[in-house]
């Protein structure tokens, strides 16, 4: 049976129109721009009135650590999955540093086909590069692999790349889109003991911006610009948090440029003046940082040196998190809170809806070339959302779906609600509930 969603605001490449959409199977059939015609059969198309909803292409989030396999006490794929499509992410992109980390292809193949069984989102996963696995991220397929994570900077485990032959040859070679975790590491430690000699071990959770400083950034997102500079490299930066970065970035359309970038919500919303009230659980590398460093990202944002608007999500036990400064992990989880956190601050007149439309369904599409994600677009899947943009509500720990159980924004309020999410034309979430028949699908790319 078709559906078709009614008398909705449809959001899509910039226009805002009173329209219904009509799914058939996984696609989206026909947009219907004010009225409809008389020829639907009412017995073969189930209608779902969206008066006074949002219709929005589905999220898609490049930037996300579901913690599966291995680290699944703080989330899961299947849960992580499930409080993405509460909060309208139709589409994700997870990274490599889990438990056994994806670092070869027989790993990243094993994450696939997990995701196969589990996940209700649309899903791809980055091969990591290490110092000696070359070998194996050469072999990445670019059509059906979003991208080759390097961390230029601390990481987990093995997986910081600080070989500068490897790093060469990375970045000449790789197949596809490099993105890239840019801190420099010899200036974290230095700053690390800096505050060690005034603190001791009992180091404030605000001193984070001061360790995990602009000028480590700086010097790492640099250097990964001047190596795609000189090998021509397809290069996206992620998180990026400080102002000084966006000397390094370019306006222009993401399919139009070889340096991209990305801005995570969390350096968006706060700034180091929250570290007092949010503790540890703003706890983030990069580290969320001054108000001027905010107000910078915003403004690139807007004048498109910024392409992509993502979460980190990186989840982590309250336990862990509240645990002191050098036990506290870094990271916190944002999938289910992402969109309405923007809407939010449309709301508030930081940025339109047209815009957040644009960074974070549109231009995911356009920077990985996704196959047919992305846009309201007839033939293309139907990875939708309905928002109601006059359903306030509160974060609280009864609506929180994440397995960790917390968010940042807890107790915060936001003034949409996404009720209905569509996965390739399934409905796999309505007013709190999610379907657990619905899987989602690899994504590919048109490389």
């Amino acid at each position: 049976m078709k559906t078709l969603l009614k008398n909705a605001t449809l959001f899509n490449e910039g226009l805002t129109f009173k329209g219904s959409l009509l799914i058939n199977g996984e696609f989206i059939e026909k947009i219907y721009p004010y009225r409809l015609p008389g020829t639907l059969d009412p017995e073969s198309v189930h209608i779902i009135d969206a008066q006074g909803l949002l219709l929005l292409p589905g999220v898609i989030d490049d930037h996300v650590h579901f913690r599966e396999p291995g680290l699944t006490h703080k989330g899961d794929i299947s849960t992580e999955s499930r409080a993405a499509v509460a909060g309208g992410v139709t589409s994700y992109m997870e990274m490599p540093n889990t438990n056994p980390q994806t670092v070869t292809q027989d790993l990243l193949e094993e994450k696939y086909q997990r995701a196969a069984e589990l996940s209700v989102a649309n899903y791809s996963f980055y091969i990591g590069a290490t110092n000696d696995n070359l070998r194996e991220v050469l072999k990445t397929d670019p059509q059906r692999v979003c991208g080759v994570k390097i961390y230029m900077g601390a990481s987990t485990g093995n997986m910081l790349v600080d070989d500068e032959e490897t790093l060469s040859a990375l970045f000449r070679n790789a197949p596809g889109l490099v993105a890239v975790h840019c801190e420099d590491e010899a200036t974290i430690r230095k700053n690390t003991e800096q505050m060690r000699k005034k603190y001791g071990e009992a180091v404030p959770v605000s001193a984070h911006a001061q360790i995990r400083s602009a000028e480590a950034c700086f010097l790492s997102s640099s250097k990964a610009v001047r190596l795609a500079t000189k090998y021509g490299t397809r290069l996206h930066i992620l998180h990026l948090s400080t102002e000084k970065e966006m000397s390094l970035l370019t306006s222009g359309r993401p399919e139009d440029k070889r340096i991209t970038a990305e801005v995570c919500v969390h350096h968006l919303w706060f700034d180091d003046r929250a570290y007092d009230e949010k503790g540890a659980r703003i706890k983030w590398n990069p580290s969320i940082k001054t108000v001027n460093d905010r107000l910078a990202l915003w403004e690139a944002l807007l004048s498109d040196k910024i392409d992509v608007i993502a979460t980190d999500h990186a989840p982590h036990t309250l336990e862990e998190k509240e645990k002191p400064y050098f036990q506290s992990p870094s990271g916190g989880p944002l999938v289910q809170h992402s969109l309405v956190a923007m809407l939010e601050l449309s709301n508030r007149g930081f940025i339109s809806r047209e815009k957040v439309v644009e960074k974070m369904c549109h231009a995911p599409a356009r920077l990985f070339r996704i196959d047919r994600r992305g846009f309201l677009r007839e033939n293309y899947y139907a990875d939708l959302v309905l928002v109601d943009p006059g359903q306030s509500w509160v974060v609280k720990p009864e609506n929180i779906l994440y397995k960790c159980g917390w968010s940042p924004f807890e107790g915060g309020g936001f003034s949409h609600t996404v009720t209905h999410t569509f996965v390739n034309g399934e409905l796999v979430y309505e007013n709190g509930k999610i379907n657990e028949k619905v899987r989602g699908r690899r994504m590919k790319f048109d490389r």
